[in-house]
């Protein structure tokens, strides 16, 4: 489905025509964190189907937001933030700020994909800080006594 313009002429419909389709803000964001495989970016994202973040970075790419980059050897693509992309993180930053300060979001357990929560944790975790031998963090949700996640290195 092509969308349709704004039809103005203003900075910031212009840039919210380029960004609007769905997950495009989140999959920058979730390259932002670092993941740059495919499999990573969906687990980073949750609720996302296959089909639409192929159809998503497809289109990211065509636009100059991001770079698909295949490594011969292993057959294994990665994605990349291009310059483009890399000079929104001030904008995405201030959003990401302004959303903190003025949406009221309160947080249930029951919204929140334990899985995914765990694999955005597991990432912001410096393995370098732990021991060397094995360790495990394991989380309790108190909301669900039967409901824990290890993070195991």
């Amino acid at each position: 489905m092509t969308r349709r313009p704004y039809g103005l002429i203003c900075p910031i419909s212009r840039a919210c025509e380029f960004l609007e389709p769905r997950w495009t803000i989140q999959i920058l964001a979730e390259l932002w964190n670092g993941s740059t495989r495919f499999n990573d970016i969906r687990k980073g994202l949750g609720s996302i189907s296959t089909a639409l973040l192929s159809r998503r970075l497809k289109e990211m790419e065509a636009r100059g937001l991001i770079e698909r980059l295949e490594d011969k050897a292993s057959g294994t693509i990665a994605y990349f933030r291009t310059e483009k992309s890399i000079k929104l993180e001030p904008a995405m930053n201030a959003l990401a700020e302004w959303a903190q300060c003025n949406i009221e979001a309160e947080i249930a357990l029951a919204d929140v994909d334990v899985s995914t929560l765990m694999w955005l944790v597991r990432r912001k975790i410096d393995i370098a800080e732990l021991p060397q031998r094995r360790a495990v963090i394991r989380f309790h949700f108190r909301d669900d006594p039967h409901r824990s996640a290890p993070i195991t290195g």
